[in-house]
Protein backbone atom coordinates (compact mmCIF):
# COMPACT_ATOMS: atom_id res chain seq x y z
CA UNK A 1 0.00 0.00 0.00
CA UNK A 2 3.29 2.31 0.39
CA UNK A 3 2.35 5.03 -1.84
CA UNK A 4 -0.34 3.84 -3.66
CA UNK A 5 -2.89 6.72 -1.76
CA UNK A 6 -1.09 9.12 -4.25
CA UNK A 7 -2.22 7.47 -7.36
CA UNK A 8 -5.51 9.02 -8.87
CA UNK A 9 -8.30 6.26 -8.14
CA UNK A 10 -10.36 4.55 -11.11
CA UNK A 11 -13.61 4.43 -9.14
CA UNK A 12 -14.69 7.35 -6.20
CA UNK A 13 -17.91 6.43 -4.19
CA UNK A 14 -19.32 9.50 -2.34
CA UNK A 15 -22.29 9.29 0.31
CA UNK A 16 -23.76 6.57 -2.15
CA UNK A 17 -27.29 5.99 -1.15
CA UNK A 18 -30.12 3.64 -3.00
CA UNK A 19 -33.20 2.49 -1.99
CA UNK A 20 -35.03 -1.02 -3.50
CA UNK A 21 -38.54 -1.35 -3.93
CA UNK A 22 -41.27 -3.74 -2.66
CA UNK A 23 -44.54 -4.46 -1.98
CA UNK A 24 -44.82 -0.44 -3.36
CA UNK A 25 -42.66 0.75 -0.80
CA UNK A 26 -39.17 1.82 -0.96
CA UNK A 27 -36.47 0.86 2.00
CA UNK A 28 -32.76 2.14 2.07
CA UNK A 29 -30.13 -0.90 1.00
CA UNK A 30 -27.40 1.13 0.77
CA UNK A 31 -26.92 4.13 3.25
CA UNK A 32 -24.18 6.66 2.87
CA UNK A 33 -21.18 4.42 1.64
CA UNK A 34 -17.95 6.34 0.63
CA UNK A 35 -14.95 4.11 -0.97
CA UNK A 36 -11.89 4.37 -2.95
CA UNK A 37 -10.56 2.11 -5.15
CA UNK A 38 -7.31 2.81 -7.03
CA UNK A 39 -5.15 0.80 -9.56
CA UNK A 40 -3.84 -2.37 -8.61
CA UNK A 41 -5.58 -2.44 -5.60
CA UNK A 42 -8.18 -4.78 -4.29
CA UNK A 43 -11.10 -3.58 -2.36
CA UNK A 44 -12.59 -6.70 -0.12
CA UNK A 45 -16.35 -6.02 0.61
CA UNK A 46 -17.71 -8.12 3.03
CA UNK A 47 -20.91 -8.92 5.29
CA UNK A 48 -23.77 -10.87 6.02
CA UNK A 49 -26.00 -11.89 2.94
CA UNK A 50 -28.65 -8.33 2.25
CA UNK A 51 -25.72 -6.17 3.90
CA UNK A 52 -25.86 -4.55 0.17
CA UNK A 53 -22.04 -6.23 -1.30
CA UNK A 54 -23.49 -6.94 -4.32
CA UNK A 55 -25.60 -3.97 -4.73
CA UNK A 56 -22.28 -1.55 -3.72
CA UNK A 57 -20.52 -3.35 -6.74
CA UNK A 58 -22.91 -3.41 -9.57
CA UNK A 59 -23.51 0.60 -8.32
CA UNK A 60 -19.02 1.12 -9.52
CA UNK A 61 -20.48 -0.40 -12.65
CA UNK A 62 -22.65 2.12 -13.19
CA UNK A 63 -25.91 -0.10 -12.77
CA UNK A 64 -28.39 -0.54 -10.71
CA UNK A 65 -30.74 -3.88 -10.64
CA UNK A 66 -34.54 -3.39 -11.97
CA UNK A 67 -36.67 -1.70 -8.97
CA UNK A 68 -33.26 -0.22 -7.22
CA UNK A 69 -32.83 3.46 -7.93
CA UNK A 70 -30.07 6.04 -6.45
CA UNK A 71 -31.49 8.41 -4.34
CA UNK A 72 -27.69 10.50 -3.33
CA UNK A 73 -24.01 10.56 -3.63
CA UNK A 74 -21.52 10.09 -6.52
CA UNK A 75 -19.81 6.83 -8.35
CA UNK A 76 -16.57 8.34 -10.08
CA UNK A 77 -15.18 6.08 -12.96
CA UNK A 78 -12.15 7.44 -14.10
CA UNK A 79 -13.10 11.31 -15.14
CA UNK A 80 -16.85 10.19 -15.62
CA UNK A 81 -19.67 10.49 -12.76
CA UNK A 82 -21.63 6.98 -13.37
CA UNK A 83 -24.61 8.37 -11.91
CA UNK A 84 -24.62 11.43 -13.54
CA UNK A 85 -24.75 10.37 -17.13
CA UNK A 86 -27.80 8.00 -18.97
CA UNK A 87 -27.46 4.70 -19.10
CA UNK A 88 -27.22 3.98 -23.27
CA UNK A 89 -23.70 6.21 -22.02
CA UNK A 90 -23.20 3.50 -19.28
CA UNK A 91 -23.58 0.63 -21.27
CA UNK A 92 -20.66 0.42 -23.82
CA UNK A 93 -18.02 0.87 -20.56
CA UNK A 94 -19.33 -2.10 -19.20
CA UNK A 95 -16.97 -4.98 -20.53
CA UNK A 96 -14.08 -2.86 -21.88
CA UNK A 97 -13.39 -0.37 -19.20
CA UNK A 98 -15.43 -2.47 -16.26
CA UNK A 99 -16.25 -5.92 -16.02
CA UNK A 100 -17.98 -8.41 -14.00
CA UNK A 101 -17.76 -11.36 -12.31
CA UNK A 102 -20.89 -13.09 -11.01
CA UNK A 103 -21.62 -15.31 -8.47
CA UNK A 104 -23.45 -17.85 -10.59
CA UNK A 105 -21.70 -19.06 -13.96
CA UNK A 106 -24.68 -20.82 -15.16
CA UNK A 107 -26.92 -17.98 -14.78
CA UNK A 108 -24.65 -16.17 -16.91
CA UNK A 109 -24.05 -17.89 -19.94
CA UNK A 110 -26.08 -18.50 -22.63
CA UNK A 111 -27.04 -22.19 -22.81
CA UNK A 112 -27.55 -22.18 -26.72
CA UNK A 113 -24.11 -20.31 -27.75
CA UNK A 114 -20.40 -21.68 -27.74
CA UNK A 115 -18.32 -20.63 -24.39
CA UNK A 116 -16.27 -18.91 -27.11
CA UNK A 117 -18.62 -17.12 -29.21
CA UNK A 118 -19.97 -15.41 -25.40
CA UNK A 119 -16.29 -14.80 -24.34
CA UNK A 120 -15.17 -12.68 -27.12
CA UNK A 121 -18.12 -10.73 -28.19
CA UNK A 122 -17.65 -7.97 -26.07
CA UNK A 123 -13.92 -8.10 -27.69
CA UNK A 124 -14.95 -7.79 -30.77
CA UNK A 125 -17.71 -5.61 -30.43
CA UNK A 126 -16.38 -3.14 -28.06
CA UNK A 127 -12.97 -3.46 -27.63
CA UNK A 128 -11.26 -3.15 -31.18
CA UNK A 129 -10.38 -6.91 -31.16
CA UNK A 130 -10.41 -9.12 -34.36
CA UNK A 131 -11.82 -12.48 -34.15
CA UNK A 132 -8.26 -14.13 -34.17
CA UNK A 133 -7.01 -11.56 -31.72
CA UNK A 134 -9.88 -11.83 -28.85
CA UNK A 135 -9.71 -15.68 -29.75
CA UNK A 136 -6.27 -16.04 -29.45
CA UNK A 137 -6.49 -14.06 -25.82
CA UNK A 138 -9.15 -16.02 -24.83
CA UNK A 139 -7.23 -19.40 -25.12
CA UNK A 140 -3.70 -17.29 -23.47
CA UNK A 141 -6.67 -17.12 -20.54
CA UNK A 142 -7.14 -20.40 -20.62
CA UNK A 143 -4.39 -21.39 -19.39
CA UNK A 144 -3.55 -19.54 -16.96
CA UNK A 145 -6.90 -19.76 -15.80
CA UNK A 146 -6.01 -23.73 -15.51
CA UNK A 147 -8.67 -24.93 -17.70
CA UNK A 148 -8.67 -27.89 -19.26
CA UNK A 149 -7.31 -28.55 -23.19
CA UNK A 150 -7.07 -24.89 -23.41
CA UNK A 151 -7.05 -24.55 -27.45
CA UNK A 152 -10.26 -26.31 -27.45
CA UNK A 153 -12.03 -25.40 -24.31
CA UNK A 154 -14.06 -22.72 -26.16
CA UNK A 155 -15.83 -25.37 -28.79
CA UNK A 156 -17.91 -26.68 -25.79
CA UNK A 157 -21.21 -25.27 -24.59
CA UNK A 158 -21.81 -24.18 -20.78
CA UNK A 159 -23.82 -27.38 -19.86
CA UNK A 160 -20.33 -29.78 -20.95
CA UNK A 161 -18.50 -28.06 -18.53
CA UNK A 162 -18.70 -28.60 -14.69
CA UNK A 163 -19.45 -25.56 -12.38
CA UNK A 164 -16.04 -24.80 -11.63
CA UNK A 165 -14.60 -24.73 -15.30
CA UNK A 166 -17.22 -22.55 -16.20
CA UNK A 167 -17.05 -19.95 -13.69
CA UNK A 168 -13.26 -19.64 -14.32
CA UNK A 169 -14.33 -19.16 -18.00
CA UNK A 170 -16.40 -16.11 -16.34
CA UNK A 171 -13.22 -14.95 -15.16
CA UNK A 172 -11.60 -15.25 -18.50
CA UNK A 173 -14.57 -13.00 -19.70
CA UNK A 174 -13.98 -10.58 -17.67
CA UNK A 175 -10.47 -10.09 -18.01
CA UNK A 176 -10.13 -10.52 -21.95
CA UNK A 177 -10.29 -6.41 -22.74
CA UNK A 178 -7.92 -5.49 -19.53
CA UNK A 179 -10.67 -3.40 -17.53
CA UNK A 180 -9.79 -0.51 -15.24
CA UNK A 181 -11.82 -2.16 -12.88
CA UNK A 182 -13.31 -5.83 -12.18
CA UNK A 183 -15.95 -6.47 -9.82
CA UNK A 184 -15.79 -10.02 -8.11
CA UNK A 185 -19.00 -11.03 -6.74
CA UNK A 186 -18.48 -14.32 -4.89
CA UNK A 187 -16.45 -15.70 -7.82
CA UNK A 188 -15.02 -18.66 -5.94
CA UNK A 189 -17.64 -19.98 -3.61
CA UNK A 190 -18.68 -22.61 -6.54
CA UNK A 191 -15.35 -23.94 -6.73
CA UNK A 192 -13.20 -26.55 -5.17
CA UNK A 193 -10.42 -25.80 -2.64
CA UNK A 194 -7.82 -26.91 -5.13
CA UNK A 195 -9.63 -25.26 -8.37
CA UNK A 196 -10.20 -22.22 -5.70
CA UNK A 197 -6.38 -21.97 -5.30
CA UNK A 198 -5.62 -21.54 -9.12
CA UNK A 199 -7.95 -19.13 -9.57
CA UNK A 200 -7.33 -16.85 -6.69
CA UNK A 201 -3.70 -17.22 -8.03
CA UNK A 202 -4.67 -16.02 -11.34
CA UNK A 203 -6.43 -13.32 -10.24
CA UNK A 204 -3.59 -11.93 -8.65
CA UNK A 205 -1.24 -11.85 -11.13
CA UNK A 206 -3.68 -10.51 -13.69
CA UNK A 207 -4.21 -7.41 -11.33
CA UNK A 208 -0.42 -7.36 -10.17
CA UNK A 209 1.14 -7.72 -13.68
CA UNK A 210 -2.31 -4.63 -15.36
CA UNK A 211 -2.74 -2.69 -12.62
CA UNK A 212 -6.40 -3.23 -13.03
CA UNK A 213 -8.56 -1.94 -9.85
CA UNK A 214 -10.76 -4.15 -8.12
CA UNK A 215 -13.75 -4.59 -5.51
CA UNK A 216 -13.48 -8.41 -3.89
CA UNK A 217 -17.43 -9.36 -2.57
CA UNK A 218 -17.09 -12.34 -0.72
CA UNK A 219 -18.41 -13.95 2.83
CA UNK A 220 -14.98 -15.95 3.06
CA UNK A 221 -12.59 -14.75 5.70
CA UNK A 222 -9.87 -17.15 4.49
CA UNK A 223 -10.61 -15.68 0.77
CA UNK A 224 -10.53 -12.31 1.34
CA UNK A 225 -7.42 -12.28 3.46
CA UNK A 226 -5.31 -14.06 0.40
CA UNK A 227 -6.80 -11.34 -2.21
CA UNK A 228 -7.62 -7.78 -0.81
CA UNK A 229 -5.42 -4.88 0.79
CA UNK A 230 -8.21 -3.44 2.16
CA UNK A 231 -11.24 -4.14 3.70
CA UNK A 232 -14.34 -3.17 3.87
CA UNK A 233 -17.54 -4.79 6.53
CA UNK A 234 -20.63 -3.60 5.52
CA UNK A 235 -24.19 -3.87 7.98
CA UNK A 236 -27.45 -3.29 7.03
CA UNK A 237 -25.94 -0.88 3.80
CA UNK A 238 -23.45 0.83 5.78
CA UNK A 239 -20.08 0.60 6.24
CA UNK A 240 -18.99 -0.02 9.72
CA UNK A 241 -15.48 -0.46 9.47
CA UNK A 242 -12.64 -0.27 6.67
CA UNK A 243 -8.62 -0.90 7.56
CA UNK A 244 -5.72 -2.58 5.65
CA UNK A 245 -6.33 -6.49 5.39
CA UNK A 246 -3.92 -7.16 7.86
CA UNK A 247 -4.84 -4.67 10.29
CA UNK A 248 -8.75 -5.67 10.16
CA UNK A 249 -7.80 -9.60 10.06
CA UNK A 250 -5.36 -9.04 13.34
CA UNK A 251 -7.47 -6.70 15.24
CA UNK A 252 -11.21 -5.82 14.19
CA UNK A 253 -12.38 -3.03 16.38
CA UNK A 254 -16.20 -2.67 15.35
CA UNK A 255 -18.28 -5.41 17.39
CA UNK A 256 -19.90 -6.49 14.13
CA UNK A 257 -16.67 -7.10 12.93
CA UNK A 258 -15.41 -8.82 15.86
CA UNK A 259 -18.60 -11.17 15.39
CA UNK A 260 -17.95 -12.25 12.22
CA UNK A 261 -14.40 -13.18 12.49
CA UNK A 262 -15.57 -15.38 15.39
CA UNK A 263 -18.60 -16.98 13.32
CA UNK A 264 -15.48 -17.91 10.89
CA UNK A 265 -13.59 -19.55 13.65
CA UNK A 266 -16.60 -21.79 15.02
CA UNK A 267 -17.32 -25.10 14.69
CA UNK A 268 -21.02 -25.62 13.96
CA UNK A 269 -21.89 -28.94 15.35
CA UNK A 270 -20.81 -32.43 15.29
CA UNK A 271 -22.14 -35.11 13.49
CA UNK A 272 -21.43 -37.63 16.64
CA UNK A 273 -24.49 -35.28 18.20
CA UNK A 274 -26.72 -37.15 15.80
CA UNK A 275 -27.62 -40.48 17.40
CA UNK A 276 -27.47 -43.77 16.04
CA UNK A 277 -28.06 -44.28 12.63
CA UNK A 278 -30.48 -46.91 10.55
CA UNK A 279 -30.11 -49.44 8.15
CA UNK A 280 -29.04 -48.16 4.05
CA UNK A 281 -31.84 -45.51 3.36
CA UNK A 282 -29.88 -45.57 -0.49
CA UNK A 283 -27.02 -48.03 -1.56
CA UNK A 284 -25.00 -48.09 -4.71
CA UNK A 285 -22.82 -51.49 -6.11
CA UNK A 286 -20.81 -50.49 -9.40
CA UNK A 287 -22.56 -47.96 -10.69
CA UNK A 288 -21.39 -46.13 -13.86
CA UNK A 289 -22.58 -43.38 -15.95
CA UNK A 290 -21.59 -41.70 -19.39
CA UNK A 291 -21.83 -38.68 -21.48
CA UNK A 292 -21.77 -39.95 -24.83
CA UNK A 293 -18.46 -41.92 -25.17
CA UNK A 294 -17.29 -39.75 -21.78
CA UNK A 295 -16.97 -41.95 -18.77
CA UNK A 296 -17.89 -39.48 -15.65
CA UNK A 297 -18.66 -42.41 -12.96
CA UNK A 298 -16.87 -45.75 -12.47
CA UNK A 299 -17.51 -48.81 -10.10
CA UNK A 300 -19.29 -46.10 -7.48
CA UNK A 301 -20.50 -48.13 -3.95
CA UNK A 302 -22.08 -46.51 -1.78
CA UNK A 303 -24.60 -46.09 1.11
CA UNK A 304 -26.32 -43.84 2.84
CA UNK A 305 -28.21 -45.04 6.15
CA UNK A 306 -31.74 -43.55 7.43
CA UNK A 307 -30.50 -40.69 9.56
CA UNK A 308 -27.23 -39.88 8.04
CA UNK A 309 -25.17 -37.29 6.42
CA UNK A 310 -22.71 -38.20 3.86
CA UNK A 311 -20.08 -35.60 2.70
CA UNK A 312 -19.36 -36.28 -1.32
CA UNK A 313 -16.01 -33.79 -2.04
CA UNK A 314 -13.57 -33.66 -4.77
CA UNK A 315 -12.69 -31.32 -7.05
CA UNK A 316 -14.92 -29.92 -10.46
CA UNK A 317 -15.31 -32.51 -13.01
CA UNK A 318 -14.60 -35.08 -10.42
CA UNK A 319 -18.48 -36.36 -10.70
CA UNK A 320 -20.05 -35.49 -7.61
CA UNK A 321 -23.17 -33.60 -9.24
CA UNK A 322 -23.57 -36.36 -11.75
CA UNK A 323 -23.85 -38.78 -9.05
CA UNK A 324 -26.32 -36.71 -7.32
CA UNK A 325 -28.64 -36.31 -10.68
CA UNK A 326 -28.35 -39.53 -11.06
CA UNK A 327 -29.82 -40.65 -7.43
CA UNK A 328 -32.68 -38.21 -7.94
CA UNK A 329 -33.74 -39.72 -11.41
CA UNK A 330 -32.25 -36.92 -13.79
CA UNK A 331 -29.71 -38.90 -15.12
CA UNK A 332 -29.88 -42.64 -15.85
CA UNK A 333 -26.72 -44.69 -15.24
CA UNK A 334 -25.09 -46.77 -17.61
CA UNK A 335 -24.72 -49.86 -15.16
CA UNK A 336 -24.56 -50.77 -11.59
CA UNK A 337 -27.60 -51.35 -9.54
CA UNK A 338 -29.49 -48.70 -6.81
CA UNK A 339 -31.39 -49.78 -4.28
CA UNK A 340 -33.99 -47.31 -2.45
CA UNK A 341 -34.94 -48.40 1.18
CA UNK A 342 -33.86 -52.39 0.03
CA UNK A 343 -36.24 -52.42 -3.28
CA UNK A 344 -35.02 -51.46 -7.17
CA UNK A 345 -34.88 -47.74 -7.91
CA UNK A 346 -36.13 -47.40 -11.18
CA UNK A 347 -33.37 -45.16 -12.89
CA UNK A 348 -35.92 -42.61 -14.40
CA UNK A 349 -37.52 -40.10 -12.39
CA UNK A 350 -40.77 -40.60 -15.22
CA UNK A 351 -41.07 -43.73 -13.84
CA UNK A 352 -40.94 -43.32 -10.10
CA UNK A 353 -43.73 -43.50 -7.83
CA UNK A 354 -45.29 -39.96 -6.31
CA UNK A 355 -44.25 -41.30 -2.64
CA UNK A 356 -40.62 -41.80 -4.06
CA UNK A 357 -40.32 -38.19 -5.74
CA UNK A 358 -41.77 -36.89 -2.36
CA UNK A 359 -39.10 -38.88 -0.52
CA UNK A 360 -36.30 -38.10 -2.38
CA UNK A 361 -35.70 -34.29 -3.46
CA UNK A 362 -32.90 -32.09 -4.57
CA UNK A 363 -31.44 -28.38 -3.23
CA UNK A 364 -29.21 -27.24 -6.18
CA UNK A 365 -25.87 -25.36 -5.85
CA UNK A 366 -27.32 -22.33 -7.80
CA UNK A 367 -30.55 -20.80 -6.56
CA UNK A 368 -30.94 -18.22 -9.07
CA UNK A 369 -31.17 -21.08 -12.12
CA UNK A 370 -33.60 -23.08 -9.39
CA UNK A 371 -35.92 -20.96 -8.93
CA UNK A 372 -38.59 -19.21 -11.58
CA UNK A 373 -37.82 -15.98 -11.45
CA UNK A 374 -41.61 -15.05 -12.68
CA UNK A 375 -43.14 -16.38 -8.93
CA UNK A 376 -43.80 -15.17 -5.72
CA UNK A 377 -41.80 -16.93 -2.92
CA UNK A 378 -45.47 -18.00 -1.44
CA UNK A 379 -45.84 -19.67 -4.65
CA UNK A 380 -42.43 -21.52 -5.16
CA UNK A 381 -43.00 -22.89 -1.84
CA UNK A 382 -46.26 -23.53 -2.28
CA UNK A 383 -46.49 -25.70 -5.10
CA UNK A 384 -44.85 -28.69 -3.23
CA UNK A 385 -47.31 -28.17 -0.20
CA UNK A 386 -50.12 -28.90 -2.64
CA UNK A 387 -48.81 -31.23 -5.08
CA UNK A 388 -47.48 -33.43 -2.04
CA UNK A 389 -49.81 -33.22 0.82
CA UNK A 390 -52.62 -31.52 -0.54
CA UNK A 391 -52.70 -28.35 1.08
CA UNK A 392 -54.51 -25.17 0.39
CA UNK A 393 -55.82 -21.95 1.47
CA UNK A 394 -55.11 -21.51 5.50
CA UNK A 395 -53.65 -24.70 5.95
CA UNK A 396 -51.07 -24.03 2.81
CA UNK A 397 -50.21 -20.36 3.84
CA UNK A 398 -49.72 -21.45 7.85
CA UNK A 399 -47.65 -24.08 6.94
CA UNK A 400 -45.67 -21.90 4.34
CA UNK A 401 -45.10 -19.01 6.99
CA UNK A 402 -43.58 -21.86 9.21
CA UNK A 403 -41.14 -23.34 6.83
CA UNK A 404 -40.02 -19.24 6.04
CA UNK A 405 -39.23 -19.26 9.72
CA UNK A 406 -37.56 -22.33 9.53
CA UNK A 407 -34.90 -21.04 7.40
CA UNK A 408 -34.62 -18.19 8.77
CA UNK A 409 -37.10 -16.00 6.70
CA UNK A 410 -40.28 -14.11 8.06
CA UNK A 411 -43.61 -13.62 5.89
CA UNK A 412 -42.52 -10.45 4.46
CA UNK A 413 -40.58 -12.37 2.02
CA UNK A 414 -43.61 -14.32 0.50
CA UNK A 415 -44.92 -11.90 -1.58
CA UNK A 416 -41.27 -11.09 -3.36
CA UNK A 417 -40.06 -11.96 -6.61
CA UNK A 418 -36.71 -14.41 -6.55
CA UNK A 419 -35.26 -11.16 -8.22
CA UNK A 420 -35.89 -8.77 -4.86
CA UNK A 421 -33.92 -11.58 -2.58
CA UNK A 422 -30.15 -11.74 -1.97
CA UNK A 423 -28.18 -14.81 -2.73
CA UNK A 424 -28.47 -15.70 0.15
CA UNK A 425 -32.01 -15.66 0.77
CA UNK A 426 -32.57 -17.12 -2.66
CA UNK A 427 -31.21 -20.20 -1.21
CA UNK A 428 -33.17 -20.69 1.74
CA UNK A 429 -36.31 -20.36 -0.22
CA UNK A 430 -34.74 -23.59 -1.92
CA UNK A 431 -34.39 -25.31 1.22
CA UNK A 432 -37.84 -24.15 2.06
CA UNK A 433 -39.06 -26.07 -0.84
CA UNK A 434 -37.23 -29.26 -0.17
CA UNK A 435 -38.46 -29.28 2.82
CA UNK A 436 -41.97 -29.22 1.94
CA UNK A 437 -42.05 -32.41 0.57
CA UNK A 438 -40.91 -33.63 3.92
CA UNK A 439 -38.58 -36.14 2.38
CA UNK A 440 -36.32 -38.76 4.02
CA UNK A 441 -33.89 -37.96 1.79
CA UNK A 442 -31.99 -35.39 0.38
CA UNK A 443 -29.04 -34.60 -2.22
CA UNK A 444 -27.48 -30.92 -1.27
CA UNK A 445 -25.84 -29.78 -4.30
CA UNK A 446 -23.52 -27.27 -2.48
CA UNK A 447 -26.35 -25.49 -1.08
CA UNK A 448 -24.09 -23.29 1.78
CA UNK A 449 -21.70 -22.35 -0.83
CA UNK A 450 -23.28 -18.85 -1.83
CA UNK A 451 -24.13 -18.18 2.10
CA UNK A 452 -22.03 -16.02 4.29
CA UNK A 453 -20.66 -17.66 7.45
CA UNK A 454 -23.59 -16.43 9.89
CA UNK A 455 -25.90 -17.72 7.37
CA UNK A 456 -24.68 -21.07 6.37
CA UNK A 457 -23.51 -21.55 10.64
CA UNK A 458 -27.51 -21.33 10.98
CA UNK A 459 -28.51 -23.68 7.98
CA UNK A 460 -26.37 -25.94 9.04
CA UNK A 461 -27.73 -26.13 12.58
CA UNK A 462 -31.10 -26.10 11.17
CA UNK A 463 -30.50 -29.08 8.86
CA UNK A 464 -29.01 -30.87 11.90
CA UNK A 465 -32.26 -29.99 14.12
CA UNK A 466 -34.46 -31.30 11.19
CA UNK A 467 -32.12 -34.85 11.31
CA UNK A 468 -32.16 -35.19 14.96
CA UNK A 469 -36.29 -34.95 14.69
CA UNK A 470 -37.09 -36.26 11.66
CA UNK A 471 -34.87 -38.64 10.78
CA UNK A 472 -33.56 -37.27 7.64
CA UNK A 473 -31.21 -38.59 5.51
CA UNK A 474 -28.18 -35.92 3.57
CA UNK A 475 -26.34 -36.63 0.59
CA UNK A 476 -23.98 -33.48 1.05
CA UNK A 477 -22.41 -32.46 -2.27
CA UNK A 478 -19.33 -29.98 -1.21
CA UNK A 479 -15.99 -28.38 -1.59
CA UNK A 480 -15.92 -26.50 1.66
CA UNK A 481 -13.91 -28.42 4.44
CA UNK A 482 -15.15 -26.94 7.22
CA UNK A 483 -18.96 -27.90 6.19
CA UNK A 484 -17.48 -31.28 6.08
CA UNK A 485 -16.10 -30.82 9.65
CA UNK A 486 -19.37 -29.27 10.89
CA UNK A 487 -22.32 -31.76 9.47
CA UNK A 488 -21.06 -35.34 8.12
CA UNK A 489 -20.85 -38.60 9.65
CA UNK A 490 -19.11 -40.35 6.70
CA UNK A 491 -16.85 -38.81 4.01
CA UNK A 492 -16.46 -40.03 0.38
CA UNK A 493 -13.49 -38.40 -1.22
CA UNK A 494 -14.23 -38.35 -6.02
CA UNK A 495 -11.49 -38.23 -8.51
CA UNK A 496 -11.77 -38.39 -11.86
CA UNK A 497 -15.35 -40.38 -11.55
CA UNK A 498 -14.16 -42.35 -9.02
CA UNK A 499 -14.25 -42.98 -5.09
CA UNK A 500 -10.58 -42.91 -4.07
CA UNK A 501 -11.25 -42.85 -0.23
CA UNK A 502 -13.98 -43.34 2.09
CA UNK A 503 -14.62 -43.87 5.62
CA UNK A 504 -15.93 -42.25 8.80
CA UNK A 505 -14.94 -38.30 8.93
CA UNK A 506 -12.79 -38.39 12.02
CA UNK A 507 -10.79 -41.65 10.19
CA UNK A 508 -10.80 -39.80 6.50
CA UNK A 509 -9.64 -36.26 8.14
CA UNK A 510 -7.12 -38.29 10.44
CA UNK A 511 -3.80 -38.47 9.23
CA UNK A 512 -2.02 -40.24 7.27
CA UNK A 513 -4.51 -39.27 4.37
CA UNK A 514 -4.59 -40.82 1.19
CA UNK A 515 -1.91 -38.45 -1.43
CA UNK A 516 -5.31 -36.88 -2.72
CA UNK A 517 -7.35 -36.19 0.40
CA UNK A 518 -3.81 -34.50 1.60
CA UNK A 519 -4.12 -32.24 -1.93
CA UNK A 520 -7.25 -31.39 -0.53
CA UNK A 521 -6.55 -30.53 2.80
CA UNK A 522 -3.56 -28.70 2.17
CA UNK A 523 -5.74 -26.67 -0.29
CA UNK A 524 -8.23 -25.02 2.17
CA UNK A 525 -7.21 -21.50 2.50
CA UNK A 526 -5.84 -20.30 5.93
CA UNK A 527 -7.08 -16.50 7.65
CA UNK A 528 -3.60 -15.93 8.03
CA UNK A 529 -2.61 -13.23 6.16
CA UNK A 530 0.17 -14.10 3.61
CA UNK A 531 -0.74 -17.70 3.30
CA UNK A 532 -1.21 -17.72 -0.74
CA UNK A 533 1.84 -16.02 -0.97
CA UNK A 534 3.58 -19.03 0.73
CA UNK A 535 1.83 -21.55 -1.10
CA UNK A 536 2.96 -19.45 -4.76
CA UNK A 537 6.34 -19.55 -3.12
CA UNK A 538 6.39 -22.84 -2.82
CA UNK A 539 5.53 -23.36 -6.42
CA UNK A 540 8.14 -21.12 -7.40
CA UNK A 541 11.11 -22.89 -5.22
Amino acid sequence: MTGRETIPPVVEMTDLRIEAKSNDQWSKIVNGVSLVIRPGEVLGLVGESGAGKSTIGLAALGYLRPGARATGGTVRLLDQDLLAIPEEERRPFRGTRVAYVAQSAQAAFNPVHRVMDQIVMVAVERGGMTRAEAEGRAVDLFRALQLPEPETFGRRFPHQVSGGQLQRAMVAMAMICNPALIVFDEPTTALDVTTQVEVLISIRKVIENFGVAAIYITHDLAVVAQIAHRVAVLRYGQVVEEAPIDRIMDCPQHPYTKSLWAVHEMPVAHAADHGTKGAPLLSLTDVSARYRDFEVLNGIDLTVGQGETVALVGESGSGKSTLGRLIVGLKEPAGGQLLYDGKPLPHRVRRRSAETLKQIQIIYQSADTALNPRQTVRKIIGRPLTLYHRLRGARREARMQELLRLVELDETHAGRLPGQLSGGQKQRVAIARALAAEPRLIVCDEITSALDKVVQAEVLRMLLRLQARLGVSYLFITHDIEVVRAIADRVVVMQHGRIVEQGDKDRIFAPPHEPYTETLLASVPDMAVGWLDRIIAARAA
